[in-house]
């Protein structure tokens, strides 16, 4: 099954205090811009290794877009985004 952004902006609700208007569906949003900070990607972090397996760098972790945490999950679980032309 594939993780999508809606899956992340749920485990950033309940895991990382992201407020529930703040959600997006943006994946070039930041994770910074959604207002979030370092013990916040701290805490999705160890909720993507409990789940996943997944091991995110945290040195510039403010930086990183909705759409490449979403990206390295998929990659992590083996599934591609198809590029649509």
């Amino acid at each position: 099954m594939k993780f999508t952004i809606e899956d992340l902006m749920q485990l950033l609700v309940v895991k990382a205090g992201l407020p529930s208007q703040a959600r997006t569906d943006n994946p070039l949003r930041t994770f910074g811009d959604l207002g979030l900070d370092s013990l916040a990607f701290l805490q999705l972090q160890a909720e993507l290794q409990d789940l996943y397996g997944l091991e995110l760098p945290d040195d510039n972790s403010l930086s990183y877009t909705v759409g490449e945490i979403v990206a390295a999950v998929n990659e992590r679980l083996g599934l591609t985004e198809e590029r649509v032309a």
